[in-house]
């Protein structure tokens, strides 16, 4: 959802207006009522759970705890030879948030290691002034040591988690350079401009920048009646989580899934990483990815961090491929699972070929895809027929 994870601070606003709410609430279900029924035969097979081989507490080099989740792969696709996947999660989500891409990387072989950035998901609270990109980019290389300390490495980012990944690039480039064989920026940005649009443009970004982590504060003073506020109007809630993380027809597990991670995060952490959000610029540190293989990947419709963000890093590494899914929005490894699954195992194997090779993949002509994810298209189709219609159907 996460981040450029700008328009978050218009999920805080959307939240404390939800408090408010109960009768619009109570309109939305009634509009959506039918729809969500139908859409519901979009929820992924075994819906979201997950249980990981192994569960571990690391400490970061100012002693707050983060929480890591290990799975060591499906021993029959197994091989030595492969490299370790990395994931980091956005801004206000967790490591819940890679559960179906994590499910088909280990059923392919892969060991992968998970974390919940500091004061997210099961993560301890960090102060306000160690919630800042830099230091989750430190965070970052504290798991790579203790779960990771040899070996080739895979390291996926997004939105926020793909800012952590430039970060420890930039400070500790010899991991990058010495031991990664791909890396993934998904729907997140290198920075150098205002960060907090919420798609209305740079004005209004700056009103944001300034504003939004003072509004946050004040409603994390009042958490408990906010929480409150959750429970009475969770139909508004959904609207705005939907609206803003997706941008093809999802069901509603999906968007519940996703608000309960958005909206569990608390308003105090939300205001407390905003402000190195919006000053972020990690542009330089991309160079330390030249010549690695690179998937920069996003949603045509991501209102928090749009395709100019996408482009932006491509042209700052040389060979990396850059594919946008078209009606795909923020939170895109929810809303298009699949394809997603598919960048990654293809990204993992090209970086195998080319480090085993000796490839130059700077030198590899810049490819951009638009892709449409067809299946979930006629997913959504057979969906939105009424009963009638089915039956037609099959009688013809």
């Amino acid at each position: 959802m996460s981040p450029a994870n700008r328009g978050l601070v218009g999920l805080g606003v959307g939240l404390a207006a939800a408090g408010v709410a109960t009768a619009a609430g109570v309109a939305a279900r009634q509009v959506r009522g039918e729809r969500q029924a139908r859409l519901s035969v979009l929820s992924p097979h075994g819906t979201y759970t997950h249980t990981a081989d192994r569960e571990m507490q690391i400490l970061a080099d100012d002693g707050v705890s983060l929480h890591v989740e290990v799975d060591d792969g499906n021993p029959a696709a197994a091989s030595a030879d492969k490299p370790t996947v990395v994931f980091s999660h956005g801004y206000t989500l967790s490591l819940r948030s890679w559960v179906l891409q994590r499910r088909a990387l280990v059923e392919a072989g892969y060991r992968v290691v998970l974390w919940d950035q500091r004061s997210h998901g099961r993560s301890a609270l960090a102060p306000a002034e160690s919630c800042t990109i830099d230091q989750l980019g430190r965070d970052l290389h504290r798991v790579v040591q203790e779960t990771v300390p040899d070996g080739p490495l895979v390291l996926i980012g997004h939105s926020m988690g793909g800012m952590t990944v430039m970060s420890m690039a930039e400070q500790f480039p010899e991991v990058v350079r010495e031991r990664v064989v791909a890396a993934a920026f998904v729907a997140t940005s290198a920075g150098g401009e205002n960060m907090l649009t919420l798609g209305f443009g740079q004005f209004v970004g700056r009103v944001l920048g300034r504003l939004g982590p003072r509004l946050l504060s004040r409603l994390g003073t009042r958490q408990t009646l906010v929480d409150t506020a959750r429970r009475v109007g969770r139909e508004v809630e959904d609207l705005i989580v939907e609206r803003y993380s997706f941008a093809s027809p999802v069901s509603p597990e999906t968007v519940r899934y996703t608000a309960d991670m958005i909206m569990g995060t608390p308003l105090q952490v939300m205001a407390d990483f905003l402000p190195s959000i919006d000053v972020h610029d990690k542009r330089k540190a991309l160079a330390q990815f030249h010549g690695i293989e690179t998937l920069v990947l996003n949603g045509a419709q991501d209102l928090l961090t749009p395709p100019a963000h996408s482009e932006a890093i491509v042209r700052l590494v040389p060979g990396a491929e850059h594919v946008v899914v078209e009606e795909a929005g923020h939170i895109i490894m929810l809303e298009h699972p699949e394809v997603l699954d598919e960048q990654f195992l293809s990204l993992i194997e090209r970086g195998m070929r080319a480090a085993e090779a000796g490839v130059p993949v700077e030198s590899k002509p810049r490819v951009r895809r638009t892709l449409t994810d067809l299946a979930k298209k006629r997913r959504v189709a057979d969906a939105r027929r009424t009963p009638a219609q089915r039956r037609r159907s099959r009688r013809a």
